[in-house]
């Protein structure tokens, strides 16, 4: 019986020896989970980019808004301004060599109207980026601007998993003017 009941245990020991060790997620001083690094690969740009589109307008309908869609040259922009952010160390609307919004969405020759450009620093998700840039109201009135037609796009995420995220909105049928409304979180 001793033998036995030795037997048992020692394979039940040797079993959780061998089983995947799940550490328990660290939490911050806010009493939270710290987030995880999410890793874009390079085949998802496409699925980033329209998860955020199909998102910004699931959230526009549900508020009455039309829908906007994807515009290259507000994308290019915002990847301009996300890897800008990067080099610069620091999540703000201005450029490295000065510019604003206004003046990014100028030089890749959107001719219609600025409306707001949100900004983020972060390791998490387009999604979870998203859902922050809602509960803050500049940023969500950025967002769900009802002369919204078309919207930007893009990030850049350095090595070590951090991303930089901008999302710009326009409206191709107003003329440019240099008064725009900018939000950041």
């Amino acid at each position: 019986m001793n033998r036995r009941t030795f037997l048992l245990l020692s394979s039940g020991l040797l079993a959780a020896a061998c089983a995947p060790s799940v550490s328990p997620p660290q939490i911050g001083p806010d009493g939270k989970p710290l987030p995880r690094v999410y890793r874009i690969n390079d085949g998802d740009s496409g699925k980033i980019e329209y998860s955020m589109l199909d998102s910004v307008n699931a959230l526009r309908q549900a508020r009455g808004v039309q829908g906007v869609s994807l515009d290259s040259k507000l994308n290019a922009a915002a990847a301009t301004h996300s890897r800008d952010m990067s080099v610069q160390n620091r999540p703000w609307h201005f450029g490295s060599d000065g510019s604003s919004p206004i003046d990014r969405v100028q030089r890749v020759g959107y001719s219609g109207r600025l409306l707001g450009e949100n900004i983020s620093e972060t390791y998490e998700s387009e999604l979870e980026t998203l859902a922050a840039w809602m509960e803050d109201a500049p940023t969500r009135d950025v967002i769900l601007d009802p002369s919204a037609r078309q919207m930007g796009f893009a990030w850049f995420q350095e090595p070590g998993g951090k991303i930089w995220w901008t999302l710009v909105m326009g409206a191709p049928d107003l003329a440019p003017t240099p008064g725009s409304q900018t939000a950041g979180f």
